[in-house]
């Protein structure tokens, strides 16, 4: 059995219902927009941010019509921040498929991005619930915080791991940390079990954009980013971040604030790259990686059902094995 089945196991039956949901709720009247909500569906991924909703939300309780709803307006808000990224980033690519702003276009795809935006409050005004709709709306609050601060550091000349974990809790641990949080409020979890869905999140989170940021340094074609786009678009993330700050290079740190403001090559990034591979950058982002992995899985409750902890274990090493 293959992790993703794992995982699936013991939440296949609401898994269904949700795949019903989601393709019910991405279908308009209007011609184009229809289309676009279509081309969405077909290149929609694993749905491994609602699994995790169900699977926390089973960690306490029995999931229910609220806990598909707070799955839903999750996905929708995930599915609407990636669609406004790719057109911010001018990326014509997603995961090694088209972006929606390179089928179409820009407007087109801000346009889309808002309605799954108005969609996805929608779908969490159904269940009701004050505090999932503060949920949800804080958290397009924190994803739109978290890109500005990434953005606003490039013209930053400090190499801060501390604003780097700050940039990926807001960018894309907190939305895993949604996901576990309303899974536990769906199913009426105490406010302590709450926080430890949350904290479980965000440390899957962290992890999984730690390997994100490792991809950038993978010449495998299959992983759906070129190598070094992140610093084609000015971004350092931790394997440089540890370089640079362990081993003090005045060329290499000249070489750095060039790449985050936009000026450098790609034969210099190539070379930077190489450097940072070379001083063990890449290995200490994987120990750090493992490390919030391991911080996950110390905070799942002791009597947790044995199928459920395989299967939220096979999701956090997915998490950081997957290979795109």
């Amino acid at each position: 059995m293959d992790k993703i089945e794992l995982i699936k196991k013991p939440i296949e039956a609401e898994m269904t219902d949700f795949k019903l949901l989601f393709d019910d709720s991405l279908k308009s009247n209007t011609p184009l927009l229809d289309e676009v909500l279509t081309y969405i569906k077909q290149r929609n991924g694993k749905m491994m941010r609602p699994m995790l909703v169900f699977l926390t939300a089973k960690l306490f309780g029995k999931p229910n019509l609220y806990t598909q709803h707070a799955a839903l307006s999750l996905e929708l808000l995930h599915t609407a921040s990636l669609v406004h990224d790719d057109v911010v980033d001018e990326s014509d690519e997603r995961r090694g498929q088209t972006s929606v702003n390179a089928v179409y276009n820009n407007k087109v795809s801000v346009l889309v991005g808002d309605y799954l935006l108005a969609t996805s409050l929608k779908s969490a005004a159904y269940t009701k619930s004050v505090v999932l709709v503060d949920l949800v709306a804080r958290l397009g609050q924190e994803l739109s915080e978290g890109e500005i601060i990434q953005l606003a550091n490039i013209s930053n000349d400090d190499f801060s791991e501390t604003i780097y974990y700050d940039v990926i809790r807001k960018k894309t641990a907190a939305l895993f940390a949604a996901c576990a949080e309303s899974g536990a409020l769906s199913v009426g979890a105490s406010e302590e079990e709450a926080r430890l869905a949350f904290s479980f999140g965000e440390m899957v989170g962290i992890a999984f954009q730690i390997k994100d940021d490792i991809f950038d340094y993978n010449e495998d074609q299959k992983v759906g980013k070129p190598t070094g786009n992140d610093m084609l678009e000015g971004k350092l993330t931790l394997p440089a971040l540890y370089v640079l700050n362990t081993n003090p290079d005045d060329e290499k740190r000249g070489m750095a604030l060039k790449i985050r403001s936009l000026n450098a090559s790609k034969e210099e990034i190539s070379h930077f790259i190489a450097y940072v591979k070379e001083m063990g950058g890449i290995e200490y982002a994987v120990r750090a990686m493992h490390d919030y992995r391991d911080k996950a899985l110390a905070l799942l409750p002791e009597n947790t059902e044995p199928s459920l902890r395989d299967a939220l274990t096979a999701f956090v090493d997915y998490v950081i094995g997957r290979e795109k």
